[in-house]
């Protein structure tokens, strides 16, 4: 699926924005993948739902579609923006630069219990394979990489005290 690509410098870096959504179960948990680098297999790390808009595509469209295709749930009412972030990563030997935002969204018992990346391409489904539901005790304990980064301090601090005026710059 092709993604919007905002733009591609000189030296091959690509510049996109992306759209990502914190879905919390009942219990405050946060839904994560394990993805891995397909140029790298080795180097694995644990991610949120979401990713790059679509040409013309709004974020919230994006992040809802996104959710849609990643785990297979509908019907979820996206709640406020709580997070923005910009990461630096390669992916499959490119350079990125991806500004990202983060939505919050909340999933019931039945719908936290059967996911399905089906509506996702052969390509994402390998790094859709693994999900795990995630305290933000188990996500401070956690000795892999976790993005975004200080996603724990975050879940904390949303579930402590709700989404935040302003979206939190991570």
């Amino acid at each position: 699926m092709a993604h919007e690509e905002d733009a591609e410098t000189p030296g091959g870096l690509r510049r996109r924005t992306a759209a990502r959504v914190l879905l919390l179960d009942p219990q405050g948990r946060v839904l994560l993948f394990h993805g891995f680098d397909p140029a790298e297999p080795g180097r694995t790390w644990w991610f949120t739902p979401g990713g790059g808009l679509l040409p013309g595509e709004q974020p919230r469209e994006a992040a809802l579609r996104e959710l849609a295709e990643e785990t297979g749930l509908t019907g979820i009412e996206l709640g406020p923006e709580v997070a923005v972030d910009t990461a630096r990563f390669s992916y499959d030997g490119r350079p990125y630069e991806q500004r990202q935002v983060f939505y919050l969204a909340r999933a019931g018992e039945t719908a936290a219990a059967g996911l399905d990346s089906s509506g996702s391409d052969a390509e994402e489904r390998a790094q859709l394979a693994e999900a795990h539901w995630w305290s933000a005790a188990e996500l401070r304990a956690c000795t892999e990489q976790v993005y975004p980064e200080r996603l724990a301090e975050l879940l904390e601090r949303l579930l402590e005290q709700g989404p935040p005026v302003v979206p939190v710059a991570l």
